[in-house]
């Protein structure tokens, strides 16, 4: 049986709600269309606008080059549907399957390989660009299974040399770490509610000043978000979206990297092997790998323990299957016998030694369940 207080360290697929979002939520759930120029309207369309000038300001940007979208994987295709017609497509071997299903349906798209440490490799793409001259090019900031982040002043250097545009994935970067893609050069960047601690169903796509007028819409209607997007917005969403990015503590990341390096030190000492740690990454995740071990088998272990984790990311309709992102970073059998541990903004002090005990007891077992037949084949243990 799951515990009774269960654990939730699963906060890359979605963080938790903040309290200040539930409240902005709750607020703007009888507020009228602001599309409306009577006075219910004009006050909807203070929250939508006031929301929209408290996102851009956080992410060092006008509030009137920022499009509010249904999410990150909205955004990314807005960008790419965008800035993508008729150039070549780079994108990195490890990123999310929101900018690899977009870039891979025009027929265009070419992958940039990435280190072993899972950071894209900068000479592979400077070549591709040389070939490649005004291409887009699409990377996330932080993968999302591993934590790693890409370095992306040194690729908008890259990409400015080569007359390129550079899209950045920022959903799980966002508000964890202090980055300005835009001001490194970035020509638009996409952001996600729900990986801030805000609602599901609202997400940004952020322009370079000198682009944001010239955005083609994906989604046509009555003209909303000044033509780029049609839609009436989610307002509640967005105004949840504004509090969470205001809510975010400036001591977060330090508090969630001293309990991640925690976990990190118990894994080593089990034996687990830390996937990226020789990279930058985000001070809230750890991909961990034992080999001979499952992902599948660690996963449903530590659900029964009451401990909520992940093997790749959220957005596989349910299921655990081989990481491509792994893959991609070389670790051929270790691809499918990592999980992804991912703090939310409020794990409780207890958790790094909550999760050690229940990771040793299911990793422990697991093994004990190994034959001779499996570590001679160095298969993944069921």
């Amino acid at each position: 049986m799951p515990a009774t207080n269960p654990l939730y360290l699963d906060a890359n697929a979605s963080e938790t709600l903040r309290p200040a979002a539930r409240a902005a939520i709750l607020a703007a759930l009888d507020a009228a269309n602001p599309a409306s120029i009577h006075q219910f309207g004009r006050a909807a369309r203070h929250i939508l606008e006031k929301a929209r000038e408290t996102i851009a300001q956080h992410c060092h940007a006008r509030p009137q080059d920022l499009i509010f979208t249904s999410g990150a994987t909205e955004a990314n295709a807005l960008a790419i549907h965008a800035l993508g017609a008729n150039r070549p497509i780079l994108i990195g071997a490890t990123e999310h399957d929101a900018i690899r299903a977009p870039a891979e349906a025009t027929g265009r798209a070419i992958t940039v390989p990435v280190t072993q440490s899972g950071i894209v490799d900068l000479a592979a793409l400077e070549r591709l660009l040389a070939d490649h001259p005004g291409a887009l090019v699409c990377l996330m900031a932080a993968n999302n299974e591993t934590g790693v982040l890409h370095p992306i002043q040194a690729i908008a250097t890259l990409c400015a040399a080569h007359q390129a545009m550079l899209h950045v994935d920022a959903a799980q970067s966002a508000g964890r770490i202090d980055a300005d893609p835009l001001g490194a050069g970035a020509t638009s960047l996409a952001l996600s509610s729900h990986k801030l601690g805000g609602p599901k169903g609202a997400g940004a796509l952020i322009m370079a000043p000198t682009m944001a007028d010239r955005l083609p819409p994906l989604i046509i209607g009555g003209g909303q978000e000044r033509g780029r997007r049609g839609g009436t917005p989610d307002l509640p969403a967005i105004a949840g979206f504004a509090a969470a990015i205001t809510a975010i503590g400036p001591d977060e990341a330090h508090r969630l990297q001293s309990m991640r390096d925690l976990i990190e030190d118990g894994a080593l000492a089990l034996g687990a092997e830390i996937i990226g740690h020789d990279a930058p990454r985000l001070p809230n995740t750890t991909c961990l790998a034992v080999p001979l071990v499952a992902a599948q088998t660690q996963v449903i272990a530590l659900d029964l323990a009451g401990i909520a984790v992940s093997a790749g990311s959220a957005c596989s309709s349910g299921k655990v299957a081989r990481s491509h992102v792994l893959d991609a970073m070389g670790l051929d059998a270790l691809a499918g016998c990592a999980i992804r541990v991912s703090l939310p903004w409020n794990c409780q002090d207890d958790a790094p030694a909550r999760f050690l005990a229940a990771y040793q007891d299911s990793i422990t077992r697991a093994l004990h369940k190994a034959d001779r037949s499996h570590i001679a084949s160095a298969e993944p243990v069921a």
